[in-house]
């Protein structure tokens, strides 16, 4: 039976890495699809993603796996092996911003966006309706002014996250900050959109900092969350020009745009397993 799986690894850079992985996966008589590598001077290491498969592989796997296991060692190679059809399992955070969310449900369900959306989380009840018509779950998570609140309220979301099988959070305009703990457990498993395009203009009100500087160019980055606001791993960014004539809710309407076009590319990359993490960067196969 043909089974697509997606093989993605990083290792330190030598000669004949990829000779030696397609070496090892011509012999078990794997159809390569799609090969991607890249080589990164400054942290001297590798990046790969191979697209394959193996006739009758549910048979051949324990063959290959073990093999590769013992090549992996023998390269330092962080790497996994995932099932292509597979969809990733994620649950959407969102505050009273709605335009993201909407995008990623309908992508998920008209436009083979390879994710199952098993939750929505929200600090208010805007978007109950829309989800609950689309068959899924909305947690309603309200928070008080205070750092009591603020904690419970994380952690019904984590529970929540835990409880639905989720491999993915995604922020889609979830106006809360996210605590150092909980950013470092879903460390390159948690995407953001930021409403400006980073390093510019970081935090609250960005489309009014952009209008107040008078910047003849607005964007929006989608980026893995870490403890540092707005400062993760940068996955997806894109820009439109603008003129003096826009005003701050011109800009807005605009970047809104922006912001689910960026937000979609990145959660479809991560859930294709074209990202990996290179440092501070990502390299992303696309």
């Amino acid at each position: 039976m043909k089974k697509i799986q997606i093989l993605t690894f990083s290792c330190p850079d030598q000669s004949g890495i990829q000779a030696k992985v397609t070496g090892l996966m011509n012999k078990h008589n794997a159809f390569l699809t799609d090969v991607q590598s890249y080589s990164d001077k400054d942290s001297n290491k590798f990046f790969s993603r191979i697209v394959f498969f193996i006739n009758d592989i549910e048979i051949a796997s324990n063959d290959f796996f073990i093999e590769f296991e013992s090549l992996a060692i023998e390269l330092s190679m962080k790497w996994s092996i995932d099932d292509e059809s597979r969809k990733i399992k994620t649950v959407i955070a969102v505050s009273k911003e709605g335009h993201c969310l909407n995008d990623l449900l309908y992508r998920a369900k008209y436009r083979d966006m390879p994710i199952d959306i098993v939750g929505v989380v929200s600090n208010h009840e805007v978007y109950r309706e829309i989800v609950e018509f689309s068959g899924i779950k909305f947690h309603y998570l309200p928070i008080e002014k205070n750092t009591d609140s603020k904690k419970a309220q994380e952690n019904e979301f984590r529970s929540i996250v835990k409880s639905s099988g989720a491999d993915l959070i995604v922020l889609a305009r979830y106006m809360q900050i996210l605590s150092d703990s909980l950013a470092s457990e879903w460390s390159g498993k948690c995407i953001n959109i930021h409403h400006s395009f980073l390093p510019s203009f970081k935090g609250a009100r960005p489309y009014h900092q952009a209008f107040d500087k008078g910047v003849k160019i607005i964007g929006a980055t989608a980026h893995y969350v870490t403890g540092d606001l707005d400062e993760g791993h940068i996955i997806e960014q894109d820009v439109q020009r603008v003129s003096h004539r826009d005003s701050p809710e011109d800009l807005t309407r605009k970047g809104n745009d922006i912001e689910s076009s960026v937000l979609s590319r990145a959660v479809r990359w991560h859930a294709e397993k074209r990202i990996l993490i290179n440092g501070t960067k990502t390299i992303v196969f696309n």
